[in-house]
């Protein structure tokens, strides 16, 4: 009888062969980090949520399509720094990114084998994402990029490059790099939890970048003038031609954390009588 039992359950075992891949959503937090969060300051997280598609090749390497909607924004009122203050520009955006990054798992994963249902991972991958910084003046929402802010629209040369501002675009790439851990609920769910950090290729995800160009450059009272420079809100305007509005040298950056829960997709076969 217990043979007969045990042969039962060896049949009715999910095989990990059969596994094709696991489709998950995840919820989380994101936060911006650049020319107007400087010291990394975690103080104003945003939502996050995504999907993805895993797929595991062997107990230890998985490739993953995933897409993500986050929203950013930061303000320079939470700085500490008494220039930020003064300078008192801020930006809120939404983000829509697709990324296929490759994880590795620290330890043997085999979803329905209960002594290998955990593993902490790593993941590098690559993406892109589209974005579009904007602010309110007078409680309305205006969009920056169509601005220039720093002299994109009207061809402005950089004294200390020589080179014309141009426009910059509404898609950058970025690299996702991070660390996450997974388990095994059952033949059917997995939980999972991730952190993972995107180094990016712009520096304008909060429309900050380089030199103030001056008010006289922009139409007398129109909205690019007023929010190229805000700082008369607070005082005195230090916008003058030449100072430093933001560090052109590095990158704006974003982390997402998420948590996860996924569904094993698996192909069918007929079981044995042997």
């Amino acid at each position: 009888m217990s043979a007969i039992s045990g042969g039962v359950f060896a049949q009715s075992r999910f095989n990990p062969e059969e596994l094709q891949g696991e489709f998950g959503v995840t919820v989380g937090a994101a936060h911006y980090f650049g020319d107007l969060n400087t010291r990394a300051a975690l103080n104003r997280p945003k939502l996050a949520i995504g999907a993805f598609y895993r797929k595991q090749f062997n107990n230890y390497l998985a490739v993953r399509l995933a897409i993500h909607y986050a929203q950013l924004g930061y303000s320079d009122v939470y700085s500490k720094n008494a220039y930020q203050k003064a300078r008192n520009l801020s930006f809120n955006t939404e983000i829509f990114e697709v990324a296929v990054s490759g994880d590795f798992n620290f330890f043997r994963y085999e979803p329905g084998n209960p002594d290998y249902s955990f593993t902490p991972y790593v993941t590098l991958g690559l993406g892109v994402f589209s974005y579009n910084p904007y602010a309110y003046l007078n409680g309305k929402k205006v969009f920056l990029r169509p601005l220039g802010t720093e002299g994109q629209n009207i061809a402005y040369k950089d004294p200390n490059t020589g080179k014309v501002r141009k426009p910059y675009g509404s898609m950058a790439m970025c690299v996702p790099i991070g660390l996450g851990i997974k388990y095994n609920v059952n033949d059917k769910f997995n939980f999972s939890f991730q952190i993972a950090h995107r180094l990016t290729f712009t520096d304008y995800l909060d429309d900050i970048s380089t030199t103030y160009i001056g008010a006289n450059r922009f139409v007398d009272g129109s909205t690019a003038q007023i929010l190229q420079d805000r700082s008369f809100e607070k005082g005195t305007p230090i916008g003058i031609e030449g100072r430093q509005r933001g560090f052109s040298k590095q990158k704006d950056q974003y982390i997402i954390a998420e948590i996860g829960v996924t569904f094993n997709i698996t192909s069918y076969k007929c079981p044995s009588n042997f």
